[in-house]
Parts: structure tokens; sequence; C-alpha cells
């Protein structure tokens, strides 16, 4: 019989290595079902020089995570990115940025919630005869994902390791039919000429690529599940976005070469649902584009499974430290699981999606499209901010004085995110689908979160909430001493 939950405040230590975070992150990233979604747009933007463009966010969001890196040492939490910006600018900034945190990761979870449901019924259908409405699906995933969440995170682990390593092997296994065969028309490098980096919508390439990259949060969002981790976090950050760098270039240059230099943009905009099928038909073989028709729904499950253990853990966080209420920073007695924020969450998405259903919404054009796109500029707005703290933070307390580590990489990585965001909310039409209306503006969400929190946050910390209690997993100096230390 296993324990009873428990109002433990702690997870569970020493559950995770850098792989386990490592699968956590890529799976967040949603390899397969980024390279299916995101990719056409980004070749149809600027044609063959798409893969230059998931170099350019790879690059940037590597000068970031130096001083993510470099700052993870001194943090080891459950609040992500919303605990550096505490850190450096205080707890009622920290709370103003897991407000946003709140926002963004909901919007991308409850819109990819919607987008399985599209996928898995039209392809279940089609590869096993089985047909339901992609309400149901929505439902069964939310089912399953409140199970896996509420227990040990290990579980999860294996499931996310699983279900990522074969998706990772159906697309190398297209990787090396293309590059191996020499592709349409022979090799070459025209994909990473500068000049094709910058032809087109190029702007609008970038951005897609950019959110191609969302959720390698969780690598500190798990250090307190870390074994060793002052050495672990910054390590599986590092290698978490090399791998996501490594193979999105990888993947968008082997469909460039399968389908032409010179054709692959104007069959993107052409067929973008089905131009990389079509390639994968012919240099792999039909067998393959069966397996990953299914793969492309469990990819979207692995990302769903990672951004609910995400919010939970920053729920379970807010909880623990008295900003919202304290029952969610409860532990289960035997998984050591933040099972009552887990569950919390389960019934937000349940709740917000039935609403949704009701309403007659449509899965992709309207719950996908409206919800992801709010998200994505949300977490962008997280990782500049972040990028800017470290500077701060380092200039404060003077832990690190290594220039290059956290004043310059972190200043050009946050320069390039900016630039994303500009471009996000240039273009908050071609990512919502919706030229007008009060879609059109709904990126206004990212900052009406975080004055409610910066508001949230005055309230609380006078009532005694403590930030840090929330995100730290050891005791941490009384607030006077904290803000002496940070001058």
């Amino acid at each position: 019989m296993s324990a009873e939950p428990s109002s433990h405040g702690r997870l569970r230590p020493n559950a995770l290595g850098v792989a386990g975070i490592v699968f956590f992150v890529v799976a967040m990233a949603g390899p397969l079902a980024a390279t299916l979604g995101a990719s056409p747009i980004a070749f149809g933007s600027i044609g063959a020089g798409a893969p230059g463009a998931y170099l350019v966010a790879g690059v940037v969001l590597l000068l970031f995570a130096v001083g993510f890196a470099a700052m993870s040492v001194h943090v080891t939490s459950a609040g992500g990115f919303a605990v550096y910006v505490g850190r450096a600018l205080g707890q009622r900034a920290g709370i103003a940025a897991a407000f946003v945190a709140l926002v963004a990761y909901n919007g991308m979870l409850l819109g990819l919630y919607a987008i399985i449901g599209f996928f898995a019924e039209a392809i279940i259908d089609a590869e096993f005869g089985l047909h339901l409405p992609w309400q149901v699906w929505t439902l069964i995933v939310i089912a399953l994902v409140a199970i896996l969440g509420y227990r040990d995170v290990n579980l999860s682990a294996k499931v996310l390791g699983a279900l990522m390593l074969l998706e990772v092997a159906i697309l190398l296994l297209f990787d090396v039919a293309v590059i191996g065969s020499g592709g349409a028309d022979g090799l070459s490098l025209e994909p990473f000429a500068p000049a094709n980096w910058f032809d087109g919508a190029y702007g609008v390439a970038f951005l897609f690529a950019f959110a191609s990259f969302v959720g390698f949060e969780a690598t500190a969002i798990y250090g307190e599940e870390a074994r060793d981790p002052k050495r672990t976090i910054p390590r599986a950050t590092y290698a978490a976005v090399t791998i996501i760098g490594l193979f999105y270039v990888l993947a968008t240059y082997s469909i460039a070469m399968a389908v032409g230099p010179d054709q692959v943009g104007g069959l993107a905009t052409d067929n973008p649902e089905g131009f990389i099928i079509d390639a994968n038909t012919e240099f792999v073989g039909g067998w393959s584009t069966h397996v990953m028709n299914v793969l492309t729904v469990t990819s979207f499950f692995a990302v769903v499974l990672a951004f609910h253990n995400t919010l939970a853990r920053y729920l379970y966080a807010l909880g623990r430290g008295g900003v919202l209420p304290p029952f969610l920073g409860r532990t289960h007695g035997a998984h050591r699981s933040p099972h009552t924020a887990s569950v919390v969450q389960s019934a937000i998405g349940f709740a917000v999606l039935i609403a949704f259903m009701l309403a007659g919404a449509d899965p992709f054009a309207e719950i996908y499209s409206w919800l992801v796109s709010v998200g994505t500029i949300g977490v962008l707005v997280l990782q500049a901010s972040v990028a800017i703290v470290v500077v701060v933070f380092f200039r404060r307390t003077r832990l690190d004085r290594r220039v290059w580590h956290t004043i310059v990489a972190p200043l050009l990585g946050a320069a390039g995110l900016i630039y994303a965001i500009v471009m996000a909310v240039e273009h908050f039409d071609v990512l919502t689908g919706a030229s007008g209306g009060v879609v059109r503006h709904l990126y206004w969400v990212i900052p009406l979160a975080a004055i409610v929190g910066a508001a949230v946050g005055v309230w609380r910390t006078r009532e005694g909430a403590d930030l840090e209690r929330g995100f730290s997993e050891a005791p941490v100096p009384p607030v006077a001493v904290r803000e002496e230390v940070l001058g």
C-alpha cells in the first residue's frame, strides 16, 4: 500500500541526472512536431535559407545559456526563470515573472492539448481505422498526463525519454537517407549562405525558429530534483540547447536537400502539410511515413507531458512560498511529486478546454493558433528578461567575475531574443492566423500578467509570503540578510 499524500514541502532529491533532465527539455521542444509544424512556415518565408534561421536561433540561445548556466550554479529551485528574476530584482519582480510564466506555459499547454486531439483524430483514423472526435482524444490525453504528473518524476522521465528517442530516430533516418543519397539535386551549402538567411520574410522564419526551442527552462525547474544540481543544471542546459539546435539544423538541411534548394520554398508554401511527408516517403519508404505519422501524435504527447510538469512545479513553488494557496506546496508521501499542484493544473486544463469545446472553437485555427502564439511571446519575454537579470545579478553580487559569462554573452543573447519578440509582435497575425479583432491584440495578455503578478507580489509579501522559501530547496537567509548581500 502506498503512503498517504504528505504536506512535506520537498520534492524527491537526486531523482534526475543530466540525461533525465535533457529528456524533459528535448521532449518539451517536440523535435518531430516542431519540424513538421514550424519548418514549413520557415521554408515558405525564406526558402532554402531556413536551416540558417535555425542555426542563428541556436547560437543566440547558446549565448543566453552561457549566462543562464553561470547563474544556475548559485540557484537551486523548482521556480524556473522566475527565481532568477527574483534573485536579481527582488521577490516582487520574481512573482511578476512567475505570473507571466503561468500564462505563457498554460497558453502553450492548452493549445497543444487541442492540437494533439486534432492530429490524433486524423492520424489514428487513417492508420488504425479508429475514429473518435478530437475532443475525446484531447480529454484522454489530459487524463493520461494527469496520472503521470501525479506520480514519481522518474516515470515521466522514462516515458519522455522513450518517446523522444523514437521521434529523433525516425527523423535521423530521413536525414541519413537524404544526405547519403545526395538529395534531389546533389548536396550543397546554399542553405548556409548568409545572404539566404535574410531573404523574403526573414522575420517570420526567425520567429518560428526561436519558437521551436521553447522549453529549455526545464533545466532550472528540475534543479531541486537533480543530482548535484550545481553541475547537472549547467551541463543539461548546454547539452539540451546544443542537441536541439543541431537536430533542427540537420533536419531542415535534409529537407532542403530532399526537395531541392530552388523548389523547397514554393513547395512549402503550396503544400505545407504534406511536402515533408512526401519527401520522407520518397527517400525512406512508405513504411516509415506510417511510423512518422504515429510518432507525430506521440511527439505532441511528450510535449504536453513536459509542459504539464513544468506548470505543476511553478504552482508548487508559489504555493510553498505562500504566494498562492499553501496547499499547492504539498508533495506526495510516496512519489514526492507536487501531486496537489499537478491535480489543480489538470483541472485548469480540463475546465478551459471544455469551455472552448462547448463554444465550438476550432482546435487548430483558434485554440492552438491563438493560445500557443501568446505562449510563445511570453516565453521569449521571460528568456530576454533572464538574460538581462543575469548581468544585474553578477554586477551586484560579484559571485562570478568572468566578463564573457556574466556580461557579453548574456547581453548578446538578450539582443537576439528582443529581436525575436519584436518579430513576434509585428507578425502576430501570422502566428494567430487572425488579421483583426481582439485576437490581433492577444499578446497584451503578457504585460497584463506581469502587472497582476506585481500587484499580487506587493499584497502577498506584505502578508508574509516569501518567494525564496517557495523556490529554494534549502533554508534561505532572512529577507533583510539577502538584501544586504545584494546591496
